[in-house]
């Protein structure tokens, strides 16, 4: 079984961010102290994956590697391609297939953030099932705007629908997706829906049909946020200001992530607090140098 492969879904208009994002991606507008992006590839770092797909526009591009580079600074592989117009979120993984060539693979949309405790071990739960498909569930007061799961009296997944007038739970699908190595070729047998996309509950509905959907029930202790809304977006940047002020610990630092994996040592810890030496992002950077001497 080949190694799992990780997709950030950072394509489309950001239209709902208008004005914001008629000169910039949306998923590069920052959540408090750091671009939109580090917040969804922080997840898959966390859950251990290196090989790395950022798919966007044409005209955002060249901003996205800019700011990202090849990861190496991380110790990961980023990968881009070009969506050219968006057509569903199971598009990203006929988009991706060439770069998973057949590896199982773990979706997330790049507006997405979640953080707490458990994450990484629920991650790596996860990450152990080498078949079918397992998604993230999240408790919300309404379900009625979101994707919803149901369940059956064992608390087996039964159903999904999107935004349904009367939810089966009050467990929303989150913007995780964690599939094995067929979703490419089962996003292509998807029919577009009304809208013309290829819905991501399309594709989920054939690993429910067959049995093979889990879900994982997000606890108290975490967090998911969409940062999709100007509203949004405030309470995110809050979230975060409050947990770092209040801790003393980041948020999605990329750099603390990939030197706790081992995937940087202390030289390119140091180099790369160096870039950021006049930021308090900086400064804790050179803290974790300290903390671990």
């Amino acid at each position: 079984m080949k190694k799992r492969k990780g997709i950030i879904l950072a394509g489309g208009s950001g239209s709902r961010l208008y004005p914001i994002t008629l000169g910039v991606s949306k998923h590069l507008i920052p959540i408090y102290d750091k671009p939109m992006i580090y917040y969804p590839l922080s997840v898959l770092m966390l859950a251990g994956i290196r090989e790395i797909l950022i798919i966007t526009t044409a005209q955002d591009l060249d901003q996205y590697q800019r700011l990202l580079k090849d990861g190496s600074q991380w110790g990961i592989e980023l990968s881009f391609t070009v969506q050219a117009k968006p057509e569903g979120l199971a598009q990203a993984f006929i988009l991706g297939e060439d770069f998973l060539d057949g590896a199982p693979s773990m979706l997330i949309l790049g507006d997405n953030v979640f953080f707490g405790i458990g994450l990484k071990d629920m991650l790596m739960k996860a990450d152990l099932n080498n078949s079918g498909a397992t998604i993230l569930g999240y408790h919300v007061a309404d379900p009625r705007r979101y994707g919803v799961v149901g369940f059956d009296k064992s608390g087996k997944v039964n159903t999904l629908a999107e935004k349904p007038l009367v939810p089966d739970s009050n467990f929303a699908v989150t913007g995780l997706y964690i599939v094995d190595e067929r979703a490419s070729d089962l996003a292509k047998t998807i029919k577009p829906s009304s809208r013309g996309e290829l819905e991501i509950i399309s594709l989920l509905e054939i690993y429910l049909n067959e049995g093979s959907l889990r879900v994982e029930k997000i606890g108290r202790g975490c967090a998911w946020l969409d940062t999709g809304t100007h509203s949004s977006l405030i309470d995110a940047g809050n979230f975060v200001r409050t947990i770092q002020e209040r801790q003393g610990l980041q948020v999605a630092n990329l750099e603390e992530i990939a030197y706790n994996q081992c995937w940087i040592d202390d030289k390119k810890l140091s180099q790369q607090a160096e870039i950021y030496k006049n930021t308090d992002y900086g400064s804790y950077l050179q803290s974790l140098l300290k903390t671990y001497d």
